[in-house]
C-alpha cells in the first residue's frame, strides 16, 4: 500500500533480538568473546529470534521511543553431545573403565540420582563401551563416579558448567550466573544510555511456578521490569544495541561451556513512529 504522506502512527511496537544457542552445542559455538552483541546481527534469524530487517536499525524511517528493557533467559533442560567421548572409572570389582558419550553420561547420572541406591547398573562388553547383552559384564555406577568422570573430562572446554551437571543444588542456575555476573550497556549512536548489571533489568516474562526446581528471572508480568525514568529516543537511521559484557575471565570460561537449548532475549519495550499506508 501505498504510504500517507505527512502522517504517522504511533503504536505500542517492543523490538527484541536474541542469542541463540542450539541443542548439544556449547555457547562458545555462538559467541566466544566476553561480549553478547544484541540487534548487531539479525540477519538468518526467525521471528522467534528477532522483529528486526536490519542490524542496528529501525525499519525504514521510523523511530522508537524505549520505556523500558528487559533481559529474558530460557530455563529449557539442556541437550548434551554425543560427539564427547566420557570415561568413567567405576571401583567395582573388577576395576573396569566404561567408555560412553556426554549426553549418555548424563542420563545414567540422572538415574542414578533418582535411585534409592544411588547408582545405577550397566552392562558393558569386552571393548568398555555400554552393551545390552546380558552375556556382558553388569557394572555398577554410583553417582560420585559418574560427576568425576564429566567433572575431569578433557578438553576442559568440552566439560558443562557446574550448573548443568548438579542443577538446582541451592549453589545456583544457569540464570543465576547469567544476571549476577554480566554488565548490560544501552548504547544509542555510540553513547551509552544506561548501564548496569544484569539484575537491574528482570525479565516481566515467561513462566513462573513456586516449585523449587524452576528459576525465573522476576515475576511473568510486563510491570515487573525496569523502566527507563525518561524514555529513550531513537532517531530514524540511528545506530543502537545492547551488549552484555562479562567482566570476569573465569566466569566466561565457564559461561561459554553452557549447552543449549539456551535464548538470551534484549527487548526494548516502547512506542514506534511509523509511516501510515
Amino acid at each position: 500500500m501505498a504510504v500517507v504522506q505527512g502522517v504517522k502512527e504511533k503504536v505500542h511496537l517492543p523490538i527484541y533480538d536474541s542469542l541463540t544457542v542450539k541443542p548439544e552445542k556449547q555457547l562458545r559455538d555462538t559467541e566466544t568473546s566476553s561480549t553478547l552483541r544484541f540487534f548487531v546481527n539479525v540477519q538468518g534469524k526467525t521471528k522467534l529470534e528477532t522483529n528486526l530487517q536490519s542490524a542496528s536499525l529501525l525499519p525504514h524511517y521510523n523511530t522508537f521511543e524505549a520505556r523500558a528493557m528487559r533481559v529474558v533467559i530460557s530455563d529449557l533442560p539442556p541437550e548434551f553431545s554425543e560427539e564427547v567421548e566420557i570415561q568413567v572409572e567405576s571401583d567395582a570389582s573388577p576395576l573396569t573403565t566404561v567408555k560412553t558419550n556426554l549426553k549418555r553420561a548424563m542420563e545414567l547420572l540422572q538415574q542414578a540420582r533418582e535411585s534409592d541406591s544411588r547408582s545405577v547398573e550397566v552392562f558393558v562388553g569386552t571393548n568398555g563401551k555400554e552393551d545390552d547383552s546380558p552375556a556382558d559384564t553388569l557394572i555398577t555406577l554410583k553417582v560420585g563416579e559418574l560427576e568425576d568422570a564429566i567433572l575431569r573430562h578433557e578438553p576442559e572446554r568440552q566439560q558443562p558448567p557446574q550448573e548443568q551437571i548438579r542443577p538446582n543444588n541451592g549453589a545456583g542456575t544457569i540464570i543465576s550466573k547469567l544476571i549476577y555476573s554480566t554488565v548490560t550497556t544501552l548504547y544509542v549512536g555510540e553513547k551509552i544510555m544506561i548501564q548496569m548489571p544484569t539484575w537491574f533489568f528482570p525479565a516481566g516474562a515467561g513462566p513462573y511456578s513456586e516449585a523449587a526446581k524452576f528459576t525465573t528471572h522476576g515475576e511473568p508480568s510486563p510491570t515487573a521490569t525496569f523502566r527507563f525514568a525518561e524514555p529513550i529516543f531513537i532517531d530514524k537511521q540511528q545506530n543502537f544495541r545492547v551488549e552484555i559484557e562479562i567482566p570476569d575471565a573465569d566466569i566466561q570460561k565457564d559461561v561459554q561451556k553452557i549447552y543449549g537449548p539456551l535464548f538470551i532475549w534484549v527487548v526494548l519495550d516502547g512506542y514506534m513512529t511509523r509511516d501510515v499506508q
